[in-house]
């Protein structure tokens, strides 16, 4: 049930870890508020409906309520088996809305989508690797299509140890070039990672909005 490709680590290595335990302790979290925020201005519009890429879905914690309310999802991830177990979760009567690609993120070319969901998945990649994967996701939105996602801001202890990049608040407008950020929170929290670990989180929440011709991002 998952296309076949070569499916290589899109994580740093010195972040690498047995995913078995977190997708365990993640699976029945409800979905990431970036992207109900996302479907529900697209339901505001009356667009229904959605071509939606689901890019670092694991077991569906976003995917399966993309599902339940009726859109077509492209779901990536580079763990066979998250694949595997996301299907198995997955009611009969919604999996024709569902196709399953196990890919390397720094190379897979997304579709044409409406949104583009990569919940805690950009800062996993080297910096330049995210933003050529985030300049292939505009090209891959239609007008008025979203991006929602997450960026680490400069004072998390990942990007403060050398571990992942982080973004200043002034370079996200580069960063989503040709989008309006409709939704921006930062959070800056220390709290326990799904893998049991206190660390200091900065976390940018982002929904952005390609523009439509003629239109200027913010």
């Amino acid at each position: 049930m998952v296309e076949e490709r070569e499916c290589k680590s899109t994580i740093r290595s010195d972040i690498q870890t047995d995913y078995s335990a977190y997708y365990a302790r993640t699976r029945d979290r409800p979905p990431r508020a970036t992207l109900l925020r996302a479907l529900d201005a697209f339901a505001a519009e009356g667009r229904s409906p959605l071509l939606i890429a689901d890019l670092g879905c694991g077991t569906g914690r976003d995917g399966l309520e993309m599902l339940r309310r009726g859109h077509r999802v492209v779901a990536v991830d580079r763990e066979e088996a998250a694949l595997n177990a996301f299907l198995g979760r997955v009611p009969q009567s919604w999996r024709s809305r569902l196709h399953l690609v196990c890919a390397d993120l720094r190379s897979w070319i997304p579709p044409p989508a409406d949104l583009v969901n990569a919940s805690f998945v950009l800062f996993t990649l080297e910096r330049e690797e995210a933003a050529l994967l985030l300049a292939r996701v505009r090209r891959a939105l239609s007008p008025g299509g979203r991006f929602a996602g997450h960026l680490l801001g400069p004072g998390d202890s990942w990007v403060r140890e050398g571990r992942c990049f982080g973004v200043e608040r002034g370079e996200l407008a580069a960063w989503f070039s040709g989008m309006e950020l409709e939704w921006l929170e930062e959070e800056r929290c220390r709290a326990v990672t799904p893998r049991g670990r206190f660390k200091w989180w900065h976390l940018w929440h982002i929904v952005a909005r390609k523009v439509h011709e003629g239109e200027s991002g913010r």
